[in-house]
């Protein structure tokens, strides 16, 4: 199976960008990491391209998939048949928020 072209922008240290990454090595894909963070550019292109400011935003074989967690972009490959279902677990919690973000009791969130 030919591997697909991923660009994912992502926070540096995000829960949900780390379940992005998580899902990216179960599946042995390459993919360009674009740190939205540390680099305005890359921020402004996710916001072009996804046509919203929030992330993680990944782009795979030209579609883009906004605001998006791990656990979501694993659901959607699968169905497209851009990966096979495999028995890895990942390496970091898929559907996760930052830890600046987690809820309080009681108390819902937002990406």
């Amino acid at each position: 199976m030919e591997k697909p072209k991923i660009i994912a922008y992502l926070k540096p240290s995000c829960g949900w960008s780390q379940g992005v990454r998580a899902v990216m090595r179960k599946y042995d894909l390459p993919f360009e990491d674009r740190d939205i963070i540390n680099d305005a550019n890359q921020r402004q292109e996710m916001i072009v391209k996804s046509g919203q400011m929030l992330s993680p935003c990944v782009e795979i074989n030209g579609h883009m998939l906004p605001d998006i967690s791990g656990e979501e972009v694993e659901s959607w490959m699968l169905a497209q048949g851009v990966v096979t279902p495999n028995a890895r677990q990942p390496d970091a919690p898929t559907n996760q928020p930052c830890a600046n973000e987690m809820p309080s009791a009681g108390i819902g969130f937002r990406r």
